[in-house]
Formats: C-alpha cells, structure tokens, sequence
C-alpha cells in the first residue's frame, strides 16, 4: 500500500493515519480464527490479565503461526512502514491485545519508544506501529485515546513503576512492561498538559481497518466493560538502520526481534492461497 501524501502529512502532523478497509472480511476471518489456539497456548508469549483468566495479550505469533507470518509480511503494511520512515524494515514486536468483553483491563498512559530506549536500547524513535482491528472499534469497547502531536514533544516525564503488581510477583522482570500497571506511564498533569494542548482523539473503524501511528505518541485505552471483543494486532516495524545493540541480559526475541534482515513483502494474494475463500479482491 502505497500512503497518499495526504495521509502521509497527517501521520507527521497528527501522529497517526487510520486507513479503513485494508483487509477483506475473509482475512479478517482467518485471522481471528487463529486466536483461539494462540490465546490457550501454555506459553511466556502469552500474558494474562490480573486474576489469571482472561488473555491479555500475545507476543511474538509472527514467528510461531503461518497466518501471522505472512499478516506481518503483507505488502500493503511493509510499503506503508517504508515509506513512513524512508528505509527498509524488519520487524520489532509483534503483539495481539485481546481486550476481551467485559474482562479487558486498561492500558495506562504511556509512549512506547521510552520502553524500546530503556529497556533494549533503541537509538532512535525510527519505528512505526501498525494495529490491524479484528473487530469492529466503537466508543463501547475499549478503543485506543491518542493525543494527537504529542509525538513532537519526544520522549516526555514518565513515572517509573520498579514493582510487579502481586499477582505477577513471580513473573521475569520484562512483564512490568506487559501489565495493566506499565513500567514507564506518563503522570496525570503530564496528560492534562499534553491534551489541553493537542485535544484527544479515538480513531474508531470497521474491522480490517489499520491505523500506523508514531512510537513517541501518548496513547492509552481503558477498560472493556462492553459485551463486545476488541483484538487487534499490533506490528512494531523498525528501521534496518535503527538496531539496536542487544547484551546479555536483553528480554526475550518474541519482544524484541534478533532478526533484523530487510522484509521482502509476500504477494497480495499471499495470505488466503493455501486457504479456502480465494484471493483478497
């Protein structure tokens, strides 16, 4: 896909571009049907809400599941990452938040660069995060608050959360990034300041739809007390020229890719072939 330079202006303005439609029914169907299998897999890829019942969301499916694989290598997102940021690109993170019905917990305020500097070392905000709605996204359930322009600001004051919440106590230290209490979000005044400033927006949309927006954009969505689910899969594309250096001590490949070759986009008609339904149209 290539971005019209309307959209592209938007994306450097606002931080964001919502694109609807930009999967079929049918793909949007394969794709959820994945989920059931992924969300029950005993595995540290997936984290749970506080309680334990509920999925929160999983890590690393595009290196796991077929579908995901060639979701994540779908020319019309890897054209769009390119072009938002004038390089080749690997992929960073993959995710699926699930923001079940009337379990799904909030995620607090926060940027998402400031997670990839500190705990990966990430040299710069070269990345671009693209979420593919599985379902349709209303007021109702849990959609995503940005605060449009915040980007421009950079990395701005976070407050530092060091503990696990209890139920997580005996979990690695890299699931304080993962939780409804995040490691790195940003403070009340903080948000009061940059929303006074810019305003608010929730981009809402038909399933299918796929909004990119910047890593340095203050983002946050609240609880899911709706009936209705709210899974998207969220893609984290970097720079091939933006890797960071990774010792040690670096958190695990399904949240911070050691694969850093250049993508080399699947055909169009790549991500329904082997199933049945046909060719996106």
């Amino acid at each position: 896909m290539h971005l019209t330079s309307g959209q592209v202006e938007s994306f450097e303005r606002d931080g964001y571009v919502l694109v609807p439609d930009c999967f079929s029914a049918a793909e949007v169907e394969l794709m959820k049907g994945e989920l059931p299998a992924l969300f029950s897999e005993n595995s540290p890829r997936r984290v749970a809400e506080v309680g334990g019942r509920v999925v929160r969301s999983v890590y690393g499916s595009h290196a796991t599941n077929d579908v995901f694989r060639r979701v994540s290598r779908h020319p019309l997102l890897v054209e769009a990452a390119r072009q938002l940021l004038d390089s080749e690109v690997y992929i960073y993170q993959f995710k699926i938040n699930a923001k079940a019905a009337f379990d799904g917990d909030v995620w607090e305020w926060h940027q998402d660069f400031i997670f990839w500097l500190k705990e990966d070392g990430m040299p710069a905000a070269r990345v671009v995060n693209t979420a593919i709605f599985l379902d349709d996204i209303t007021e109702f359930n849990g959609p995503m608050f940005l605060i449009p322009g915040s980007h421009h600001e950079g990395v701005v004051a976070s407050r530092t959360a060091e503990e696990p919440q209890p139920a997580y106590s005996d979990s690695p230290d890299w699931i304080n990034n993962l939780t409804a209490k995040i490691r790195y979000s940003v403070g009340h005044a903080e948000v009061e300041r940059l929303a006074t400033k810019y305003g608010l927006a929730a981009p809402k949309g038909r399933r299918g739809s796929v909004l990119f927006f910047d890593s340095n954009l203050v983002h946050a969505s609240p609880a899911n007390i709706s009936p209705f689910n709210r899974a998207i899969v969220f893609i984290t594309y970097n720079s091939v020229e933006n890797v960071p250096t990774l010792g040690e001590d670096a958190r695990p490949d399904f949240l911070v890719s050691r694969d850093s070759e250049p993508l080399v986009p699947f055909e169009t008609e790549a991500l329904l072939s082997s199933h049945d339904g046909g060719p996106r149209g």
